[in-house]
Order: structure tokens, then C-alpha cells, then sequence
């Protein structure tokens, strides 16, 4: 029968090197929080259980996990990792039978590929414990790995180490495996009695191996991954690791990305085959792209879906919109939310749309303003349109029907509706209905006064 499972999350602390109102397991990289990378790390593992220690900010923690299979163990003051493991006593005494992963909330780089391999060798060595550990080049800053001369492990904290071990190399991740029922023995005979006056989880590896259970090491070549989350600049290191990790998984599936230095795409956005990607885009949310798209310079865009054979020009915003096949957008275009582009229609040159549906093969080249309207198929938007759609209480539509064209200057005042291939000549203001292949002008009589500027120099 296989072994069962869980996971226990430390992540009740503060942060306070990170002088910030919100908890630093809640801070964003790459469009999901620093929990809930390591959360979606631990789950390729399929545990049974997940377990999260919470304390500083618990409400915002609990709710920035809401509809996920997490229970929550509340841990009033921070003693230390093991007094940690403590506050989940009674969590962990109902699954005494399996086994147990414990590592802090602030290790977002790690992948559940590396996670496995520990696994693995902790049930093929049958231990009671297993630890990861790895070699840095500068281990400052982590506990170090120390085998005592009667072959028992010891982790040495840094503030706790002479200057002969930290020289050594190889440190301790943080990351362990327990049989939970020789965790919750030993976990009573861990102290504080060190420099800061803590519980240290650490304790556990030379505990449990004077009581004769097996403990044992597991190090992994992925050092990339080490990256404790700490302050800013950490935050800041992180960011750039899981931003090029994700643009090579994108090349890899046959996405251009000309450079990957100044290109930002957050974890959950998918783009299609064949699909280029100019420097300085940012593609944000659960944004979706389809094959043999286009993306030009300073494209920004945030949970939108665009289909296939898609040209996105420069300097384009683009939220919480859809943009079918074939469409051409920008540049200097800001989509609002709500906002459908449909096949084959090209938006221009500093057009703003808001809640509009905007039709098949229809255009707007440039300088206008489509807001809360429905355009239906092949019509021609002059330049400096406006759908005047705002009258200081409520907002109303504008409807297009197809084939119509409205010149330039126009400003269309809501609710109203332009029938079927009519047109609206320039400069025009519109507030009442357009019958279909009618010509609405709506115009004052020009008018010139002779010598006017002259007699007004003279005064």
C-alpha cells in the first residue's frame, strides 16, 4: 500500500526585512504570491493533505487561498520553525501513519521536479528523516551541514558557527521529510538554548538520530532554486529567475522572443506557436495568445485572449479584452475592459474603446473614442469620432449597424443608432436615430464676416 502524504507550510512571520504593510508570503512574482508558488510546487507531488502555519495577517493569508484544498493552523507568537511545527500538533497526530514535507512559504523558486527526487529517497532509504541540502559558493546566511565523529548530522545556524564551520559549503535548504510519528516524538525534547533564543526544526536531525532513527541527506545539483525570500533585492533576484524560466518554456514550444532581458510574461499566460514577441512586452493575468500573433514594442497587456494571426503594433494597452483572428491593433491603442475586437477589424493610431463590441472587418484608423458601443461588421470610424455615451448620471450605447461610415469629427450622442449603410457626414453632432442608407449632416450654416480680424487688430 503506498504511504500517504502531507505537507506543512511554514508561513507565519512577518517578513520584516521587508518593510511592507502586507505579509511577505502575500507579495506578488510573476502574478501569483510567494505562498502560492510553493503551494503549486508542492502539489505535483500529490499530497493528501496540505497544512499552512499562520499568525501576522492570517485573514489575508487564508483568503488569498480561498477555494483550495489547505487547512490552516493559527501560531500566536513566532518561537522559532519548531515551535511552528508545534502549533500543528494535533493536525498532524490525525495522520501520524504518513509521511511529511515541511518548508517555508518564502521558497517560490523551488519546483515540485525537485521535490520529487527527495521523496523518492527518503521511502527508498526508509528514513525517519531526510533533509535537503546543496553547495554554495557563498553560503551566508544558511545553516551548515555538519557530520559529527560519531556519524551523526548536526545543522550548525550561522550565528551559532565558529569561523572554522562556516567555512564549510554545503548547507541546509530548509526543506525536510519526516515520518510524522517520530516528528511528534521528538519534537518535545527540541530547546532554545542558543543565540536567539529559539526552537530550531533543525534540532530534530540530531534528536532523532541519537534515538536511533534513520536520518539522511539528499542534495540536490539545483542551487538556482535556494533562494530564500527575505527582502526586496531577494524578491527582486526571484522575480528575474522564474521571468527567464518561463520565457525558455515558452521558446521551447515555439514562441519568438527576440529579448528575454526586457520582456515580462507572467506564469499563467499562454501564447501560441510561431508566435513573435518584440523587446519591452508585458503580458500580464491569464492572458491567452494564439499561433503566428505579432507583439511589437511596449505592448501591455492584462487577462485578454487573442486569436490567431493577430498584429498587436507599438505602444498598445490592452485589458480584459478578446481580439478575434486576424484583427490589427495599435499603435498607441488602449483597449478598456470589456472590450471585443472581432475578426479581421483594425483598430489604429490613439483609438480608446471601452465595453464595446466592434464588428468583423470594421475600422477605426485613428484619434476616436468607442465607448459602451456595438459596431457591427465593415464599418469605416472617421478620424475624431466620439460616442458621447456619459451624461453625468448613467451611461447609455451607441449602435452601428453594418456597412455604415461615419466621417471624421463626428460625435455621436447615446443612446442612439445609425442604421444600416448609412452615412453621417463629417463634423456632424448625431442625437437622434439614423435610418439605414439615409445621409444625417448635422451642422451649424458657416458663415463669414469680411475685414472681422482687421477691425479687431485696429480695437
Amino acid at each position: 500500500m503506498k504511504k500517504g502524504l502531507s505537507a506543512l507550510i511554514l508561513a507565519a512571520g512577518k517578513g520584516t526585512r521587508f518593510k511592507s504593510d502586507k505579509i511577505k508570503v502575500l507579495h506578488p512574482l510573476m502574478g501569483k504570491s510567494m505562498l502560492q508558488w510553493v503551494v503549486d510546487s508542492i502539489q505535483k507531488l500529490g499530497p493528501d493533505r496540505i497544512h499552512i502555519v499562520v499568525g501576522y495577517q492570517k485573514d489575508l493569508v487564508q483568503e488569498s487561498l480561498t477555494g483550495q484544498n489547505i487547512d490552516f493552523v493559527f501560531q500566536k507568537k513566532q518561537l522559532g520553525t519548531a515551535h511552528a511545527v508545534l502549533a500543528a500538533h494535533a493536525a498532524l497526530k490525525k495522520e501520524a501513519d504518513r509521511d511529511l514535507l515541511i518548508m517555508n512559504g518564502d521558497l517560490p523558486l523551488i519546483r515540485g521536479e525537485t521535490l520529487k527526487p527527495l521523496l523518492r529517497n527518503h521511502r527508498e532509504k526508509g528514513n525517519s528523516l531526510t533533509f535537503l541540502t546543496t553547495d554554495l559558493d557563498d553560503p551566508t546566511g544558511f545553516g551548515r551541514v555538519m557530520l559529527s565523529e560519531d556519524k551523526i548530522f548536526r545543522i550548525i545556524e550561522e550565528k551559532d558557527a565558529t569561523p572554522a564551520q562556516r567555512k564549510e559549503k554545503e548547507i541546509n535548504v530548509g526543506i525536510y521529510l519526516f515520518r510524522i510519528k517520530d516528528l511528534l516524538k521528538g519534537l518535545s525534547q527540541v530547546s532554545n538554548k542558543n543565540k536567539k533564543g529559539e526552537y530550531y526544526l533543525t534540532d530534530m536531525i540530531e534528536i532523532l538520530s541519537r534515538n536511533g532513527r534513520k536520518v539522511g541527506k539528499y542534495k540536490t545539483r539545483n542551487t538556482e532554486e535556494i533562494v530564500g525570500v527575505n527582502d526586496r533585492y531577494e524578491l527582486a533576484r526571484a522575480i528575474d529567475v522564474l521571468r527567464l524560466r518561463k520565457i525558455k518554456s515558452l521558446t521551447e514550444r515555439g514562441v519568438t522572443v527576440y529579448d528575454p532581458g526586457s520582456t515580462w510574461i507572467d506564469h499563467d499566460v499562454k501564447v501560441g506557436r510561431d508566435t513573435v514577441i518584440y523587446p519591452s512586452v508585458i503580458l500580464e493575468g491569464e492572458s491567452v495568445i494564439g499561433s503566428h500573433c505579432t507583439l511589437y514594442p511596449y505592448v501591455h497587456m492584462i487577462d485578454t485572449r487573442v486569436g490567431k494571426r493577430v498584429k498587436l503594433l507599438s505602444s498598445s494597452m490592452i485589458e480584459q479584452s478578446v481580439i478575434q483572428d486576424d484583427a490589427r491593433v495599435g499603435p498607441f491603442t488602449h483597449l478598456r475592459p470589456n472590450t471585443i475586437i472581432r475578426q479581421g477589424a483594425k483598430v489604429g493610431n490613439f483609438v480608446e474603446m471601452k465595453n464595446t463590441d466592434f464588428g468583423r472587418h470594421s475600422k477605426a484608423g485613428h484619434l476616436s473614442y468607442l465607448g459602451d458601443a456595438d459596431i457591427q461588421e465593415d464599418v469605416n470610424i472617421g478620424a475624431g469620432t466620439i460616442t458621447c455615451n456619459y451624461d453625468g448620471a448613467r451611461k447609455s450605447r451607441t449602435k452601428i449597424e453594418s456597412g455604415a461610415f461615419i466621417g471624421s469629427g463626428t460625435e455621436l450622442v447615446a443612446p442612439v443608432k445609425i442604421g444600416k449603410r448609412a452615412y453621417v457626414g463629417a463634423g456632424s453632432t448625431i442625437t437622434k436615430d439614423v435610418s439605414p442608407e439615409a445621409l444625417a449632416v448635422s451642422r451649424s450654416r458657416q458663415q463669414e464676416k469680411p475685414d472681422w480680424a482687421k477691425r479687431k487688430r485696429k480695437k
